[in-house]
């Protein structure tokens, strides 16, 4: 595997990085709440990873060619990159939330 194969995800870890200092400096999720928050991003990865396998099972949802991924699989047609995917997902989506209800509350 060449470096360059881990850019997405190493891309996709900056993120979240990222989004917990932004989480931290505003006090919104996992620094005021982390059992509450760890479970909302566990329940919203388990919902997207059941999707994203029903997707697969019809052929609906596949890897194509693309030379910035690992090429490490949690089962077939499901990139690694796809679980730190969903985490950021979740995970921005409950922060975003959460700013929004601070700043307009």
């Amino acid at each position: 595997m060449e470096l360059i194969g881990f850019g997405y995800l190493a891309a996709l870890i900056f993120s979240i990085v990222g989004t917990s200092l932004i989480d931290r400096r505003h006090g919104l999720a996992l620094f005021v709440s982390p059992v509450a928050t760890l479970v909302s991003v566990a329940v919203g990865v388990a919902v997207f990873l059941a999707w994203d396998l029903v997707g697969i099972e019809l052929g609906i949802f596949f890897i194509g060619p693309a030379e910035h991924v690992s090429g490490i699989l949690l089962a077939p047609e499901l990139p690694l990159e796809e679980l730190f995917f969903l985490i950021l997902l979740s995970y921005s989506t409950l922060v975003v939330y959460r700013l929004a209800e601070k700043r307009f509350k």
